[in-house]
């Protein structure tokens, strides 16, 4: 079928011909340029990767309560505040039932939900006092993209006398108010019981 002696068309010989010459200086700094070009992409997409990849999976960080102090620190917290973060705001008074024990559970909680934003603001300090009486008291409300989700007076009363963080955690939980737990990260795995 094929022969060692094969005559060649004229389109082979003008694409032989193309493959064998030798590259002319504007050819090769166009492939240059180009190679150039594509390593410049390759650095720009992998610095968008990692900056919304930083943006969605990591967003700001908190780790605690933050203590307001006026009725415009309220305002800029809840309406200031990146869209996907969750804002729990405590209103509390000094000396009211169960005002503490939310105050210290919260504390805890933003150890472990260090994406959520916790606030508190006295009652008498947010502008409106007269409408957080002591019955109302404690006071949580939640807001996202700086619309309220939720709010919930006499929270202590859902708890009973005595109540901690993981009361607060579940209470919010059955809500969905609060993201998924952040894990620690792993180890080497040595401390670690096998799993068959």
């Amino acid at each position: 079928m094929s022969s060692p002696h094969r005559s060649f068309s004229r389109d082979d010989k003008d694409t032989r011909e193309r493959f064998c010459r030798k590259m002319s200086m504007q050819e090769y700094e166009l492939i240059h340029t180009a190679q150039e070009d594509e390593s410049c992409l390759q650095q720009y997409r992998k610095r968008c990767m990692q900056d919304m990849h930083q943006r969605l999976s990591f967003g700001p960080k908190f780790g605690f309560v933050c203590e307001l102090q006026n009725g415009e620190q309220f305002l800029e917290a809840v309406e200031k505040e990146h869209k996907t973060t969750t804002v729990i705001v405590h209103i509390y008074e000094d000396g009211v039932k169960g005002c503490e024990a939310l105050n210290s559970s919260l504390a805890c909680l933003a150890a472990e939900y260090p994406t959520v934003k916790f606030c508190k603001i006295k009652a008498s300090s947010t502008g409106a006092g007269d409408r957080f009486s002591s019955e109302v008291l404690p006071s949580l409300l939640v807001y996202k993209a700086g619309e309220l989700l939720s709010n919930f007076i006499s929270v202590s009363e859902q708890f009973g006398e005595e109540f901690f963080a993981v009361d607060v955690e579940a209470f919010l939980n059955e809500y969905g108010l609060l993201p998924e737990r952040e894990l620690p990260a792993l180890g080497n795995g040595t401390d670690e019981p096998d799993v068959e």
